[in-house]
């Protein structure tokens, strides 16, 4: 018998004689762990509590370590008992009193051995997959790293999985993409920066991982080599022939602050190299060497930004904002020389070739920008929205806005501001308007 018919039947059993289930709610492929609002079946149950005309009038729990996990008994029984909506659990023997303090502890327990097993159950799961790991060296699933593909491993060592026909792989050199990885750790260890191993890729043609392996990434575009994906490769311990698991957790944090009701959510992070858990042995054919390996992370350290005495914090007041004039793009943040700036390459990246005729870079300071927002304001602002002031004299004098106050109204209203280095002119283009300042100020 399934999950979903044991708890019907164990539903129907309790109400019998009571009434009558007249609809039946059951999220399929979600976590008890996750809050009854963002369930997709028990949201638009709660929905329904404040329409007199929702067609029933109780809760029928089948199962209540599946329905409430940890504290989400207390979170969820106001909201039922102010709709006036019953509750009926197995726990209870039928329908939950909510005055009842012995029934309060009858359900509070249950959601407490939920989160009990859930959280055992994560220990058992970890601690077996670490041992797999390290000791026996076993592939333990997900897609083969660029360069490997994925081989037949013979029997399973588990006798039951081997009797159901189970069997495991093995990470076996791909022929077509092996060589490519050799050449990338190869021209890294030469001293060759990512950016022109990127670009000699992509001008030889090579196919990059998503256009090798279309079946598997059918989300990515596949339009070439990028800085990343070359990054990726030179980190990746896999190459040296070491089973490697746990380079990534999943934390959780609060889904919302303001609204501790809706539970948790799952983040996923990296882990640093000690907290990785590597095989002791090598369990498949490495591409490059150890040594090779940490070499080539190396090049990476050497190549990195000079140390600072201390963390510099980076802000970017108006980034989003600024739209190139030469081409329309979005100008990127850029931190040149201790400074905040914003630049257009055109569309090009460091891993496509030079283009003679592609216009060059767009670059400004974004302290060359601020002076001139006020002014800009001005033009943007109506007569009859705009901040006047009384002098002394009772002349009305126009204030002048700072550029903190202008760069809200600009997120605001959604206005983009465009840089025309040619003419040196900054221009903010609305949904209907287009106001324009020259730079007089380089």
């Amino acid at each position: 018998m399934t999950s979903r018919a044991r708890q019907r039947e164990q539903a129907e059993a309790l109400v019998r004689g009571h009434g009558q289930i007249v609809a039946e709610l059951f999220d399929v492929g979600e976590s008890r762990t996750v809050a009854w609002p963002r369930r997709p079946q028990a949201a638009a149950l709660v929905a329904q509590l404040a329409d007199p005309d929702r067609g029933w009038d109780a809760i029928v729990i089948g199962e209540y370590e599946r329905a409430f996990y940890g504290s989400q008994y207390a979170a969820m029984a106001p909201l039922f008992e102010h709709y006036g909506i019953q509750l009926w659990m197995p726990e209870a023997d039928g329908r939950v009193d909510y005055q009842s303090e012995h029934d309060e502890k009858t359900m509070t327990v249950p959601g407490l051995s939920s989160k009990r097993e859930i959280t055992r159950t994560s220990i058992r799961v970890r601690t077996a997959m670490a041992a797999q790991t390290r000791e026996q060296r076993r592939y333990l699933g997900g897609r083969p790293p660029y360069g490997y593909r994925l081989a037949d491993a013979g029997p399973h060592p588990n006798k039951a999985h081997a009797a159901w026909g189970r069997r495991p792989h093995r990470l076996d050199p791909d022929p077509a993409t092996a060589h490519v990885v050799r050449w990338i750790f190869a021209q890294r260890l030469a001293g060759h920066s990512v950016a022109r191993i990127a670009r000699a890729l992509n001008e030889a043609g090579v196919p990059c991982p998503s256009a090798a392996d279309p079946a598997r990434n059918p989300h990515r575009t596949a339009a070439g080599w990028t800085l990343g994906t070359v990054t990726t490769i030179l980190q990746n311990p896999r190459y040296t022939g070491r089973r490697v698991w746990n380079r990534q957790r999943i934390d959780t944090e609060l889904a919302d602050p303001g609204n501790v009701t809706l539970g948790h959510t799952s983040v996923q992070r990296w882990n640093l190299p000690d907290g990785w858990v590597i095989s002791n042995r090598p369990a498949h054919p490495a591409l490059v060497s150890e040594d090779d390996f940490v070499a080539a992370q190396n090049v990476n350290a050497a190549r990195g930004p000079a140390p600072r005495d201390g963390p510099v914090l980076r802000r970017y007041l108006l980034a989003g904002l600024l739209a190139c004039g030469v081409c329309g793009r979005r100008m990127e943040s850029a931190w040149s020389n201790g400074r905040a700036a914003y630049r257009c390459r055109h569309g090009r990246t460091s891993a496509m070739a030079p283009d003679p005729a592609r216009p060059k870079n767009t670059y400004v300071r974004e302290d060359k920008l601020l002076p001139h927002l006020p002014a800009l304001h001005l033009l943007l602002s109506t007569p009859a929205v705009r901040a006047r002031r009384r002098t002394r004299a009772g002349a009305d004098v126009t204030g002048t806005a700072s550029p903190g106050e202008v760069i809200a109204h600009l997120r605001e209203h959604e206005i983009t501001l465009s840089r025309n280095p040619t003419a040196a002119a900054l221009q903010a283009r609305a949904t209907q308007t287009a106001k324009t300042v020259t730079e007089t100020a380089r």
